[in-house]
């Protein structure tokens, strides 16, 4: 009997989504380029299950039902052409290879024109939902030939998250590189969220003077909230795990280095190559790049000085200041989606992908990283008005900006009082700023532009392109 449908690449994302199909009621072929992870997956997490080893590409390719489906779930990059390269005289016209890693957009639009000459397709999947996802039902972001994915849509409908126990997390997103696109601005969203909550934390810890189980049950309370979300309900888990060795809580023992495997560089460069303001997303991958440094940090903090955080309040002070710390981070976070919604928006237009917004909000809502109460408000605000500008501008979020920017900016001028960065929190707050300024600095900058290089400049009171001589001889 031949298999449904075939995966390369078996680390523990492609394991867990050949269980999830297996579990689904499809036979799986599967192979890796070791072949004794092959073996020991077969004899251990798949053993029983209609999952077939393969020890060739020519093995797997012949194990396949027509026309075949392939699932890469391998690096992205190089690794993928290689495949792909090898892959190629092995399929027949028709056959779709479908690549579930976190492939940069712009390979995968030149994979999906190069093969679909050729008479293959190529779907490029956005899957989110890390190893559980993965396993349990991630949400799944598919891009490519539109005849492909009708051939595919049962299997990766079947297999993602569900919200309510029965509607999708998965869904057609556009053509050549949308899906992948559209994954690797939800990472960027998930960098700014990570880094805000973050700097939740580190205003507790460092101002206030909080324990991590403290701050646990802060985060506990604000996950029964609006802010109510996968990244807080982690947070409020990661903040009461204790080391088993010392009986410390385990945060406070992890080195402050951390790590990146480049989609929230990739966002940050497409915002910058778009013209796309997304200042809180590029601010936190910045911030992980400072984190990095760990070993200058350490000398700078005996050179260089500044306000030692320092505060003596009461009880009821500190609640005050949990309750603003709280209005900041949900009012920052509403900037950071803006922002990545602004730029799917600029990059529909851009590619012309006609991305439809509010769905791709709902393919957010289980099994992803950022999976979030309030995405159900992202979908209603393009209901209201599919052209939205920005999501600031839609009625609910505009009354929430409102609400808390009192103690929002509370708490952004009480860290600089303090020498705590809150970077994220700050160009969060500069951007709402921004964006609501009918007038901002540019004047002078286009002067200067002007002054130095002859950029010329329009002016307020006159139509036209002007230049002015500023050097009176």
């Amino acid at each position: 009997m031949k298999s449904n449908i075939g995966l390369i690449g078996l680390a523990v994302m492609g394991q867990n989504l050949v269980l999830n199909m297996e579990s689904k009621g499809y036979r799986v072929s599967v192979y890796n380029r070791t072949k004794e992870v092959t073996e020991q997956f077969l004899g251990k997490r798949a053993k029983g299950k209609k999952i077939i080893a393969t020890y060739s590409l020519e093995e797997l390719v012949g194990s396949l039902e027509k026309p075949r489906k392939i699932v890469l779930m391998i690096k992205a990059g190089q690794p993928v052409d290689i495949v792909i390269k090898d892959l190629k005289p092995l399929l027949d016209k028709g056959d779709i290879i479908i690549d579930g890693g976190n492939s940069f957009f712009k390979d995968t639009i030149r994979r999906s024109g190069q093969l679909e000459e050729e008479g293959l397709f190529y779907l490029g999947v956005g899957i989110s939902g890390g190893e559980e996802g993965a396993l349990k039902g991630p949400s799944i972001m598919p891009g490519g030939n539109k005849e492909a994915w009708e051939q595919v849509k049962d299997i990766l409908v079947d297999i993602s998250a569900k919200v309510d126990g029965q509607i999708p997390c998965c869904d057609y997103v556009g053509p050549d590189g949308a899906g992948h696109y559209v994954k690797m601005t939800h990472n960027g969203i998930e960098y700014g969220d990570m880094q805000l909550i973050s700097e939740a934390y580190y205003l507790m810890r460092e101002l206030l003077g909080m324990s991590a189980d403290q701050i646990q049950e802060v985060f506990k309370q604000w996950n029964e909230g609006e802010l109510n979300s996968y990244l807080i309900e982690i947070t409020a888990h990661i903040l009461g795990k204790l080391d088993e060795e010392t009986g410390l809580p385990l945060v406070d023992l992890i080195l402050d280095r951390a790590g990146n495997k480049g989609t929230g560089k990739w966002t940050s460069q497409e915002a910058l190559e778009l013209g796309a303001v997304a200042p809180t997303i590029v601010d936190a991958v910045f911030a992980r790049y400072l984190s990095a440094i760990k070993e200058e940090r350490v000398e700078a903090s005996k050179i260089l000085k500044g306000p030692q955080p320092k505060f003596e309040g009461t009880a009821s002070q500190i609640q005050d200041i949990i309750h603003d710390i709280g209005s900041a981070l949900y009012a920052s976070k509403i900037c950071s989606y803006a922002q990545g919604f602004q730029l799917l928006d600029q990059a529909s237009q851009t590619y012309n992908w006609n991305l439809k917004l509010g769905d791709i909000a709902l393919l957010w809502r289980e099994g992803c990283i950022i999976r979030a109460q309030f995405l159900n408000k992202i979908k209603e605000a393009y209901d209201r008005n599919p052209g939205l500008k920005n999501l600031m501008l839609d009625s609910y979020f505009k009354d929430v900006l409102e609400r808390a920017q009192d103690g929002w900016r509370r708490v952004v001028s009480l860290a600089i009082q303090n020498g705590i960065p809150l970077s994220s929190f700050s160009s969060a707050l500069a951007y709402y700023d921004g964006y609501r300024s009918e007038n901002l600095s540019a004047n002078m900058v286009q002067a200067q532009r002007d002054y130095f290089g002859a950029h010329t400049y329009q002016r307020i009171d006159k139509e036209g392109v002007f230049h002015t001589d500023w050097i009176d001889e």
